[in-house]
């Protein structure tokens, strides 16, 4: 049993993966480019990937292949109908980072909210050394207490962000994509009524052809001036242009990105014209990456495989 990993670099290097031994002949190589890929797995009996394309050009040649296994929730990477054709298995793994991205998605929001920047630049300047007062009113924050937040996508991140909303004080709506997804304890309201009412609107939901660009101009104009907007979900949700032009016209107040629609961040996008972070903070696709989360995506591994060599049906996909 022959076991290759791609795009290693992806799950860090304080996390041992060397435990894939455990079924054989394990081999790990960083992301590279897909031809280099296609000979990397040419002889593999299971497949473990994270960004890595999945279909007919990747694997035609990797007869072997029986398992692939995508250190991810999402599989939109994996071709399942040519998968099916050659009978082979696909596993993702779940709930994994639900802790760490619920925690992220607060992160982002406080550091937006109360102009963290901004104090925190004040106090190392020096000015803060300089006044006279014991405290400073310069950049005005209100409370999470009383708002109201609402939420795109109410799967396990986005039910705990919901929890924790709720701990702090917040009225939580949601809006279900398809109209069929239920959660009870929390309003779920029209997308008009989400955008309208929301004072901080955080997204968790797949990308498909609902929600790719749902977060356009017209969207941004009927959210509140004051509303603060989080991405943890996926980045083309959201229309990069329409928002650096709604935080540059005060179409609303603030932004937190952890997700672009294009990763690494290009240096054309228009998001760079944002400099100021009591605005706009960014960060690069992490939300999801703590150790704990990390450690558990690999552990999920580990488990599908030795699921599929025992006959059993975990995680699957396909």
């Amino acid at each position: 049993m022959k076991i290759v990993e791609l795009d290693r670099n992806t799950l860090g290097y304080d996390i041992d993966t060397n435990v894939f031994a455990d079924f054989g002949e394990y081999e790990q190589h960083d992301s590279d480019t897909p031809k280099n890929n296609r000979e990397y797995i040419k002889d593999a009996d299971i497949v473990i990937f994270n960004k890595a394309v999945m279909n007919e050009e990747m694997l035609k040649d990797a007869e072997n292949v029986k398992l692939l296994c995508v250190t991810a929730t999402g599989y939109d990477n994996i071709d399942l109908d040519y998968a099916r054709s050659r009978g082979i298995a696909v596993a993702n793994v779940k709930a994994y980072s639900t802790p760490a991205v619920a925690q992220h998605t607060f992160a982002l929001a406080l550091y937006v909210l109360e102009k963290i920047s901004y104090y925190d630049d004040y106090v190392k300047s020096g000015k803060y050394s300089s006044q006279t007062g014991f405290c400073n009113f310069d950049e005005k924050y209100t409370e999470l207490e009383g708002k109201t937040w609402g939420i795109i996508g109410m799967g396990n991140i986005g039910r705990k962000v919901a929890e924790i909303a709720t701990a702090f004080g917040c009225k939580v709506i949601y809006y279900s994509t398809t109209g069929k997804n239920k959660v009870e304890g929390y309003e779920q309201v029209s997308f008009d009524e989400l955008l309208s009412r929301s004072d901080f609107l955080s997204l968790h939901c797949p990308l498909n052809d609902a929600t790719r660009g749902l977060i356009d101009m017209a969207a941004l104009k009927k959210m509140k001036s004051s509303a603060i907007l989080i991405n943890v979900a996926r980045g083309p949700v959201i229309v990069d242009e329409d928002l650096t032009q709604a935080l540059e016209e005060g179409i609303i107040a603030g932004a937190g990105l952890d997700v672009l629609t294009k990763e690494p961040m290009p240096a054309d996008n228009p998001l760079h014209r944002i400099k100021d972070s009591k605005k706009l903070i960014i960060t690069p696709h992490m939300a999801w990456a703590s150790v704990e989360a990390r450690q558990r995506c690999a552990d999920e591994i580990y488990l599908n495989i030795k699921a599929f060599l025992n006959g059993e049906k975990r995680n699957r996909v396909d």
